[in-house]
Order: structure tokens, then sequence, then C-alpha cells
């Protein structure tokens, strides 16, 4: 063998008699004491030696690198020998084989132990009884190690069926669940819940949602937000263990939307979301999606869908996949940042963004215009609350025409001045600084511009209005679009035009930004 390994101090008897040595060892097999380098740190200590374990492909796993004679260690390695004993000079090597808990003869790790003194019975059986500790920790080791792969591959699995779900690819999911969650899917309903919690205890709220739930709900690490785990749940029994597991948690918080179709899970995951913000100001730290009135429901549905149907006619040349596809990221879109609706998707941001630049091509629609994307968000809701719609049916009415005739009812008019008249009571005339914001497209400082005050104040006035409306307004979503709609029934906002060829494009310059902003 080449080389020469410097031997650690002579070798002395262990102390305390023949049997210390031993309990010394069990005690490496102790919860607490379950480490590979401590336990051939002791070997070393113990036999006098210098110690290195590899692995197969020669990779240090403890101990010390050793200058090895290359063919023993790699008959040792393939099983072809369990054992050597070699001479170097003054050295004296043992290369013991550590098996593999798989099927074959090869080995997982070789350990190689050098000194200056021969090995004596007492030395050989301290070294084959550390083998056989070091085989039952590398065993340990990867049993731990293919537990988390395979917890990786299911939260992965979980992940790809959340993400066919949103973009509302049903079967795929459905086959996709079946194979490790028979039945899962099979009703053609469900609730989305999402949990919120601190984002370093996220993975034990997750493994206590499927222990709570015990197979009857998907759960998803959000992949969008560190703090939030979001849940599918087909069954009714699923909202009470969810309650039940955030009662016993302080600090976590739990909101739910209300029973929607699987395809409609964006959706209900928007809905989720929105009841989240409302929990964290409950006793019960829970709440669902309130059932409350929306501009929509006070539309002549005929006529809504009408409008809805010629609004959306651009798309009918679309293939029914991609069209799907395009909707369901729109939707999304519109709810969520760019990168976090990329992130829930499982996609890019400039995916996320070249499928909403599509969309508003085909529909000759400005998403940089406040007003066009309350109004497209309006119609892509439309017709997932209502489903498909007969392309043939679609009127030749223009577009704006008819939606101006949808803002016209006595109850619509109605419930606008009820929402933006609870702002008059302010003394900083919060309803003029929010027509001038929601006017500039969401941007405080040409609203300030606008009004002749600082963009602070703007903001400042616009997150006071929040609480007021009972509406979020600075993050977007269906909450600003039903207070836009409301400024275009009053009057305070013109109506734009939909359907009328435009740019379209969806603001590329900012990253973290709404898509829609």
């Amino acid at each position: 063998m080449p080389g020469r390994v410097d031997g650690g101090p002579a070798f002395q008897q262990p102390y305390g008699g023949d049997s210390a040595w031993a309990q010394e060892l069990l005690d490496h097999l102790r919860p607490a004491g379950r480490d590979l380098a401590r336990l051939v740190a002791w070997l070393a200590r113990t036999a006098g030696a210098s110690v290195c374990l590899q692995d197969a492909h020669g990779g240090l796993l403890a101990g010390e690198y050793l200058p090895l004679d290359a063919a023993v260690v790699a008959d040792v390695a393939a099983g072809r020998i369990s054992a050597a004993a070699l001479q170097d000079g003054e050295r004296h090597v043992r290369l013991v084989g550590i098996r593999h808990p798989g099927p074959g003869a090869a080995a997982g790790a070789v350990l190689a132990v050098a000194r200056p003194a021969p090995f004596d019975r007492h030395t050989a059986e301290i070294l084959g009884r550390t083998a056989g500790v070091l085989e039952l920790l590398l065993r340990e080791r990867e049993l731990a190690q293919a537990g988390r792969r395979l917890r990786r591959a299911t939260a992965d699995l979980r992940l790809a069926i959340l993400q066919l779900l949103m973009v509302e690819d049903t079967v795929s999911a459905r086959r996709v669940a079946a194979g490790l969650w028979p039945g899962l899917l099979e009703q053609d309903t469900a609730r989305v819940y999402v949990l919120e919690g601190d984002a370093a205890e996220r993975d034990r709220l997750a493994d206590a949602c499927v222990d709570a739930i015990d197979g009857r709900a998907l759960v998803v690490r959000c992949p969008a937000v560190d703090e939030h785990v979001i849940v599918v749940g087909p069954f009714a029994e699923v909202a009470e263990r969810l309650r039940s597991l955030v009662a016993e948690r302080p600090g976590t918080y739990l909101g739910g939307s209300p029973r929607q179709r699987l395809a409609l899970t964006a959706t209900a995951y928007g809905q989720a979301v929105t009841a989240l913000a409302v929990a964290r100001f409950r006793p019960e730290r829970a709440a669902v999606y309130a059932a409350r009135t929306r501009p929509a429901q006070l539309m002549d549905p005929t006529a809504l869908c009408a409008w809805t149907a010629a609004v959306l006619r651009p798309l009918d040349t679309l293939p029914h996949h991609v069209r799907a596809e395009l909707l369901a990221t729109t939707r999304l879109g519109l709810e969520f940042t760019a990168v976090n609706a990329a992130k829930v998707l499982g996609v890019s941001r400039n995916t996320v963004r070249a499928r909403m630049d599509r969309i508003a091509a085909l529909l000759g629609a400005d998403f940089s215009r406040l007003t066009v994307r309350a109004l497209a968000h309006a119609a892509l809701n439309t017709e997932a609350a209502h489903g498909p719609y007969d392309p043939g049916d679609a009127p030749d009415t223009p577009v704006r025409a008819r939606f101006t005739e949808l803002l016209g009812t006595s109850a619509l008019r109605s419930w606008a001045e009820g929402l933006l008249g609870r702002l008059d009571e302010d003394g900083r005339d919060l309803r003029r600084t929010l027509r001038a914001w929601t006017g500039a497209d969401a941007h405080a400082e040409r609203a300030a511009q606008a009004l002749g005050v600082h963009a602070q104040t703007v903001r400042e006035h616009v997150r006071a209005a929040e609480p007021v409306l009972e509406r979020r307004l600075t993050a977007g979503g269906t909450d600003l679009y039903e207070v836009v709609l409301a400024h275009l029934v009053t009057g305070e906002l013109p109506a734009p035009d939909l359907g009328v060829p435009g740019p379209g494009a969806a603001n590329p310059d900012q990253p973290d930004a709404s898509v829609h902003r």
C-alpha cells in the first residue's frame, strides 16, 4: 500500500474494564447520541488509530481521509470481500465493508482504521462491533433520507394536482390524485381553505393538517406565501377538523370559501384568502367568505351573460384547452401579484404576463387601466359562475352600450351610493381621494398630482378607507374591482370600452406589483 499514516496515540486498554467500551458503544445508539462523526471519533480514541468512513464512491462520511489501496477498497465496496487486513511499513490497516440495506452484496460504506500497533483480538472485537453499530446508523440515515424524498415527492404531487385544478384541468387532476388518494376528487365540488401561521412552523402545520383530515382533503404548502397552507376539501367534515386544529394552535388563522365547482378552484382560493383577512380579527381566528351582496347580483342576469358572451367572443377561435388555460391564468393574474400568480400556477412570471397579454390583445383590452381590469374581471367571473355559453347566442349589440345598460338598475345604484356614502362622514374627504386614486389606475403618485397633495397622504387615505368599506384596496383583486364598479355606477368614473383593439400590455416593469396594476 502506498503512503504512510501516522497513528494516533498508542493504543490504551479501555478504562473501566473489558465491558466499559461496550457500554460506551451502546450509548451511541441512544437517540441523542446517533451521530456518525461522534462514533468515528470515539473509535479513533478507543483504538488509538486514524479512522476513515467513506461511502462506496469514495466520499468522506466521517473521520479523516486516509491513503488506501484503491483496488482493495473497490473489492470491499463491491462486496467481493467483506473485510481486509493490510500492513504498509509501520502502519497496520483494517478495512471493513458496511453492508448496504438493499439487495446484493455491495457495501454502502467502507470503514478504514489505521494504527501503528498490530490489531490484537481485543481491538479487532471493538472494530467489529463498531462496524455493526455504524451499519445501523447508516441504515437509519438512509431510511430517514428516503422518508424525506417520499415526503418531498408527495408534496410535489399535491402541488401539481392543485395547479391542475387552478387551470380548470379537473380531468388530469383526478387522474393524478387517483393513484395515491382514491376518491379524493370524485365529487364535483369542494371548498378551499387557507391556513396561516408562522413560516418557520409551516411544515409542522401542514403535517398536522394531513393528520387531522386523514386523507379527506388535498393539503398543499402554498408556493406563493411562506406562511400559508392550502387545503382543498370536498368533504363536509374537513371544515370542523381544521377549525379544531386552529383552536389548538395560537397564532394560526383559517379562511374558507363557499362550496365551488372544482373548475372554480382558483376563484375559491381567492375567496379563502379574503376570508383569511377577516379571520385575523375574530376571536375564533376562523372565517368563511361572506356571501355579501355582489354588484353582479344586482344586474339583469340575461343581459349580463349576453354582455359577457360578446366580450369573450374573440376567444372562441382558440382550442378549448388553450382557452381554459388562458382564462384561468388571467383570473388569477387579476386577483394577485404577478409573482404570486406564477408561483401558484407553477409557471414563470413571464408566462403569466404572456398569457394575459394574449387575452388582452384578443379582447382589445388595455389591462394597464384599472376600469378595464374591473370589467374584464366581471366578464371572466360571470362565465366561470354560469358556465360556458353558446357563441351563436352572443348578441351583436355594441359591448359598451350593453355594459352601460347593466349599470342602470336602481338596485345597483342604491348599492353603489350606499357603499361609497360610508366615506362621506370622514373629515379627510376620503371619497375624493379614493375617486382620484381609482381614476389614476391605483397609482398614488398620479393621484397626488391631481389632488395637489403628497403621495403618502393618498396612501394613508386609501388605507383609512379599507375598514370603512370593509374591503381590501391596496392588495387589488375582487374588493378593489367592486369599488371601481361602484364609481362607474355613480358616474364618478367613465365606463371604458371593452372589445376595441388596444395594446393590452400587462405592466412589464413592475416585477412584484399586481399583474394588473
